[in-house]
């Protein structure tokens, strides 16, 4: 298992060591043996930039997955976490954007597994599953402790 993760904002200190055990955490829990996961935490400027040229829509959001696997091979994907809308929809939603990166990241790899929340019922089905595993990885990790204490991870 491979997981690369790149701090590529200043907007909140991440403790990257953490956040790549908590997503090791999240492989076993789905049973995932071998995998290559690229994680480039962004802010808001870059994401923008990378949804309007990737994908042709406008502005940032909170994560975008990129499906690099062949059909052949275990998963491998790249993911864009944008901190600055975690800060942004943790007040939103009352918790903290610790919890929102670790959500975007559940919500990216789920997509790498083939979920799609583009239509209704499948949303639901989604959503459920992500939250379940929210509920899992909070039982076994403190998600708040990825605000790392020291100078920004680079």
């Amino acid at each position: 298992m491979n997981i690369v993760i790149a701090n590529r904002q200043r907007t909140k200190r991440v403790d990257k060591r953490l956040l790549k055990e908590i997503v090791g955490g999240l492989f076993v829990e789905l049973q995932i043996p071998d995998a290559e996961l690229g994680i480039s935490l962004v802010n808001a400027r870059e994401m923008t930039r990378v949804n309007e040229t990737f994908l042709r829509h406008e502005g940032s959001t909170d994560v975008i997955t990129f499906d690099h696997a062949e059909k052949r091979t275990p998963m491998h994907g790249e993911l864009f976490v944008c901190v600055d809308e975690a800060v942004m929809q943790a007040k939103q939603f009352g918790t903290n954007w610790q919890s929102e990166i670790v959500r975007y990241i559940v919500h990216g790899v789920l997509h790498l597994l083939g979920h799609d929340d583009l239509k209704r019922p499948l949303q639901r089905k989604m959503k459920r599953e992500e939250n379940r595993l929210m509920r899992l990885l909070a039982k076994k990790f403190t998600l708040a402790q990825i605000a790392g204490r020291s100078k920004i991870s680079a």
